[in-house]
């Protein structure tokens, strides 16, 4: 049964910890320490990079150029229309750079602000690769959504019926982990772990370890009496899924998405390697309002596993984005049915914005964020524009005049905007150039 919550017990919590530096909606967390960090200062305002309508290079990645209904460019009016927002947006959320894409049966449209690379001044190029964080979690609730197709498992199964020890896992479902609804506490609020995390950032984390974390610190509600961020969820997910396929999860997802999707710069790096394909923008992190800007790049991402440990560019998300919308070369017709019923989410009481199986829902878009430190990204889909919008960032830090005391933001950031990270608020700028403005609710912000 779909579980309405409240106002201020519900999606008001979702984004308060979209806003917070140690429960990040999007990502994996952050409040991280980087290994041989440059100390360079993020300034608000970069140069600008536009390649305006890149349709013949979208073409091209894709596989998409001569198809029918795939023209040479999006209108020119709406071009313009976008350039603009894209670029009004960037320049409030004071990134160093960004990449922003919009794929629609008209034509795909690209565009690149600022610089990828502080200490150079190189700009920011559209095929570059960087960290996707949360935009993980639809690659691995696609899984589980081939896996119950499959009938190797079913939604409504309890985790005990797979891992041990869990609390309340028998009376925990598969579906209520997808969708946050389980209760079990989110490994990246542990304060003990974070201190790990900090004195040693280049630990390699097991994903068992990760679990056990976020098992000893459960419950935090019953099964289905609440809601919580939790990236402990997808761990276990991840566990369950290599345990019914006796496949790793590595090929899993090159097996069942990355290669059938024709994903060809889209990768789950092994646990020990902290690097990105080149060519790859550098990633800023702030780790307190007292410090500067730090250069996160090289960070090891493996405490985000099966929750948030992609790497991915925007033309390989515009193809993911239109698959998470259609089901195409994913799954069948009646997952991805389920996936997109607004019943399989919980929302807010309007309905309007929630959380479902793997994805976000706001105002008719379906997608989700990642927020890792010094990367952000958003990836949406609008089943009735048949549109997909791409945002990648090489910044996480947030800026504007209202942000939490707690959180660190940029000190010469411009302060007569609303507090966002970077990414959603670019989003927010596209979709209100497309007409289908993605809109927070009062005091909350998009994750």
């Amino acid at each position: 049964m779909r579980r309405t919550l409240s106002f201020l017990l519900g999606l008001e919590e979702v984004f308060r910890k979209r806003l917070s530096l140690l429960v990040v909606m999007a990502a994996i967390g952050a409040g991280v320490l980087l290994v041989g960090a440059t100390g360079s200062k993020v300034h608000a305002s970069q140069p600008e990079h536009s390649r305006g309508d890149s349709s013949e290079y979208f073409a091209h990645q894709q596989g998409n150029k001569g198809k029918k209904g795939h023209h040479d460019g999006l209108d020119p009016a709406l071009q313009k229309k976008l350039e603009a927002a894209f670029g009004k947006s960037f320049r409030e959320g004071g990134a160093p750079g960004a990449i922003a894409a919009v794929r629609t049966p008209e034509g795909t449209w690209v565009s690149t602000r600022g610089v990828a690379d502080l200490s150079s001044g190189k700009p920011m190029r559209a095929e570059m690769h960087q960290r996707i964080g949360s935009v993980t979690k639809p690659f691995t609730s696609t899984l589980l959504l081939q896996a119950e197709a499959e009938g190797l498992l079913s939604l409504d199964d309890t985790i005990d019926q797979y891992i041990k020890g869990v609390p309340n896992g028998d009376e925990i479902t598969l579906r209520q982990m997808a969708n946050m609804a389980s209760g079990i506490a989110n490994y990246t609020d542990n304060k003990r772990m974070w201190a790990k995390v900090v004195s040693n950032p280049e630990r390699v984390w097991r994903p068992q370890q990760l679990a056990r974390i976020g098992i000893k610190d459960s419950p935090v509600f019953d099964p289905g009496e609440g809601w919580q961020y939790s990236n402990t969820n997808y761990i276990l997910l991840g566990l369950v899924l290599e345990q019914v396929t006796g496949k790793p999860l590595e090929r899993l997802y090159n097996k069942q998405i990355i290669k059938p999707l024709h994903l060809k710069e889209t990768s789950f790096p092994d646990a020990a390697d902290s690097s990105i394909p080149d060519p790859h923008a550098q990633g800023y992190f702030l780790e307190s309002q007292d410090a500067e800007p730090l250069n996160a790049t090289e960070w090891n991402p493996s405490w985000g596993w099966a929750a948030g440990g992609m790497i991915s560019t925007a033309g390989d998300m515009l193809l993911f984005g239109h698959a998470l919308g259609t089901g195409e070369g994913l799954l069948p017709p009646k997952q991805q049915a389920e996936r997109l019923d607004l019943d399989s989410f919980i929302t807010n009481d309007t309905r309007d914005a929630g959380y479902g199986l793997g994805l976000t829902y706001d105002r008719g878009w379906f997608g989700h964020g990642g927020d890792i430190p010094g990367y952000n990204t958003q990836l949406f889909y609008h089943p009735g524009l048949d549109a997909t919008v791409v945002v990648e960032v090489n910044s996480n830090i947030a800026a504007g005049g209202n942000c939490p005391e707690d959180m660190p933001t940029l000190k010469d950031g411009p302060k007569d905007v609303p507090c966002d990270v970077p990414a959603p608020r670019i989003f927010r700028a596209l979709a209100e150039a497309l007409g289908k403005p993605a809109k927070p609710l009062p005091g909350m912000e998009t994750p």
